[in-house]
């Protein structure tokens, strides 16, 4: 391996992180660096500010450089790695401001989403809702990381389609995108993304009508989620290949 692609090597042996995912059948390339770097940085092995050389990344792939250029414009469009000309990518490092700012914005969202859900939600659809509160407690207990992560965040995505908006659901996906990085780059390991008791509470809520109930709820939620980020936190070095699961 090059000196590239063995940057910053190791001065303190790393903790062992989550191993990858395997990749799905027919997954191209494209796709494998894609997954790579955007597990490596949910997953807390790709700090935030690491920089991404693209020899690095061809070598590590086998791939060309017009390949990993295209990979990182698509890693940059969803602001998981920040582009800098003539400098290269890094992962993105949100700002104290631009954190509070996309919190802000989604409780505004939420808010609105959830007194829409409460006047349109029907009995099956509170139903499917508490199965999938099930779902999230079932791998609270198992203890897969991953799938409660995914679980707690799609419960928020799940809600937002009860309020019969998709203009505002998709504005919700996309701050759901940002908020879910700056948590897996910031959130010490081991707390919840989402807690479940609180989720359960703003279901409660949504059913016995209580608009204003619900919309409190959930913006207590999402206030103690911004409370967890750590926006500082000490920086293990690794190679680029532990970083990205592939070593």
């Amino acid at each position: 391996m090059s000196e590239a692609a063995a940057g910053l090597a190791a001065r303190t042996a790393p903790e062992p992180g989550p191993a990858p995912a395997p990749a799905p059948v027919g997954e191209d390339i494209e796709a494998r660096i894609y997954r790579a770097v955007f597990e490596g940085v949910t997953h807390q092995r790709l700090a935030p500010g690491t920089k991404l050389p693209e020899a690095a990344l061809c070598e590590l792939f086998g791939v060309s450089r017009a390949l990993v250029r295209k990979v990182l414009q698509r890693l940059a469009h969803d602001h998981i790695v920040r582009l800098r000309p003539n400098r290269g990518a890094i992962v993105a490092k949100p700002s104290l401001e631009e954190t509070r700012q996309i919190f802000e914005a989604r409780r505004a969202l939420e808010a609105a989403l959830v007194r829409l859900a409460v006047h349109h939600a029907t009995q099956a659809e509170l139903a499917e809702l508490r199965l999938h509160l099930q779902q999230e407690h079932a791998a609270m207990h198992r203890h897969t990381q991953p799938e409660w992560a995914r679980l707690a965040s799609a419960f928020h995505l799940r809600v937002a389609r009860l309020a019969r908006n998709p203009i505002l659901e998709r504005y919700l996906t996309e701050l759901m995108s940002r908020c879910s990085l700056i948590v897996a780059l910031y959130e010490p390991p081991g707390h919840a993304a989402c807690e479940h008791g609180e989720h359960a509470a703003v279901v409660d809520a949504i059913a016995r009508g209580d608009a204003d109930a619900a919309v409190r709820l959930m913006e207590a939620h999402l206030l103690v989620l911004e409370a967890n980020v750590v926006l500082e936190r000490p920086v293990v070095q690794r190679s680029l290949g532990q970083m990205l699961g592939l070593g």
